[in-house]
């Protein structure tokens, strides 16, 4: 028996695919300090577990395919709030931002269309592309730009006939940038010249720090069509395993094409929903004081890692999330080294080699992406776990 073309070329994430490495050091009695995942551990604000709690439906009924009334209306608040005017007809509730990203592409691309896709990016990418039968078109950005956008005249060598659209996150998972409103409208000048879509994932839009503002490209009026935005509450309110995302388009011809998907698969779980639509009323304070600790581990991180000789870092402006470059040859295979072999004050380090969020051949095979949302205390010790392992690796290694 034969499994499909379609499930055989997807590749597993780099996120997690040492996890059986790092459970096997676990069982040896090792602390695993986890630098590979983007989970936070920034408390969910207790409104969400109270509002599921004090439910006090007699049956637990589908949602509506749109999502719960009380939740949108909650949407249509926070977008306000930042300038962004939305009604319901505009919104769909997802199963995570991710739903809304693969719902996006079978909305928009036929089989072998491109959707150009600057890299490194977010693993998943490549994922929903495959099970929507486009393809990613990589535009590869570099560590010492700060991976910023390349210029105009990059982005024009690689349209084609079959470019539906440009898929950008901001700020970005993996890298960190966070694109200047110039990149943005940039973007929005080539969508419009080669009538494409841009798909914007701004699921980290809170995490921007030092002196870049966000620019989002719903700002600019005169793409307002050809924008469909990508949103979760999963790393805004430290809620990932809640899985509400929204995909959210002025265009209500997409919207409309969307729903068609979204009531294949009827509804996102109604009492998540309700959780969710208290996150609203979460104050400012908390946004500022998540904001303030996810920049000190950014700067201990970025100090700590900038100190190893020959590691080669730019700090990041957003997201929680930096890509290195290692002097080593494959970091992959230094990643599994240093569950297995290696371990310091009876701690090791678990990191996402990052030559899987590339899709051109040969890049990344010497970078790791780190995610800083472990203590400062534990960041400490994962640069000096990080520096004596890369001395110990190139004695008996290479």
């Amino acid at each position: 028996m034969k499994l499909s073309n379609r499930v055989n070329s997807m590749k597993y994430s780099p996120i997690r695919k040492l996890s059986p490495y790092a459970q096997a050091a676990r069982d040896k009695g090792l602390r695993v300090l986890g630098l590979n995942i983007g989970q936070p551990d920034i408390e969910t604000p207790p409104q969400f577990f109270e509002a599921m709690k004090n439910f006090d439906g007699k049956v637990l009924k589908y949602s509506e395919s749109r999502g719960e009334t009380v939740l949108l209306d909650s949407f249509i608040k926070y977008y306000k709030s930042i300038g962004i005017e939305f009604e319901h007809s505009n919104m769909i509730v997802t199963n995570g931002g991710s739903e809304g990203l693969y719902f996006s592409l079978y909305a928009i691309c036929n089989p072998d269309d491109e959707v150009i896709v600057p890299e490194p990016f977010y693993t998943n990418y490549s994922s929903f592309t495959d099970i929507a039968g486009c393809k990613v078109r990589p535009i590869t950005t570099y560590g010492e730009d700060g991976f910023h956008l390349p210029s105009r005249e990059k982005f024009e060598e690689i349209i084609s006939d079959k470019t539906k659209a440009i898929l950008i996150s901001s700020p970005s998972n993996p890298t960190g940038a966070v694109y200047t409103r110039e990149e943005i409208e940039m973007l929005a000048d080539l969508c419009k010249e080669h009538n494409l879509f841009l798909i914007s994932d701004e699921v980290y839009r809170e995490f921007v720090y030092d002196d870049p503002e966000f620019f989002s490209p719903l700002e600019i009026e005169d793409i307002s069509q050809r924008v469909i935005l990508i949103d979760s509450i999963s790393k805004r309110y430290s809620a990932c395993g809640a899985r509400i995302g929204l995909v959210a388009s002025k265009n209500k011809e997409i919207i409309d094409a969307i729903m068609k998907l979204a009531q294949s698969r009827l509804c996102v779980p109604t009492l998540e929903q309700i959780g969710a639509a208290t996150l609203y009323e979460t104050p400012q304070s908390y946004f500022d004081e998540v904001k303030k600790e996810y920049q000190a581990r950014r700067d201990v991180l970025f100090e700590g890692i900038s100190a190893i000789k020959d590691v080669q870092v730019k700090k990041p402006t957003g997201a929680f999330y930096m890509i290195i470059g290692l002097p080593i040859k494959n970091a992959e295979n230094f990643c599994k080294w240093i569950l297995e072999e290696y371990s310091y004050e009876n701690t090791t380090l678990m990191m996402a080699p990052a030559e899987g969020f590339y899709l051109t051949e040969g890049l990344g095979v010497n970078e790791v992406r780190l995610s800083y949302c472990i203590n400062i205390e534990d960041l400490k010790l994962a640069v000096k776990i990080l520096e004596s392992a890369l001395i110990r690796y190139k004695e008996t290694q290479e």
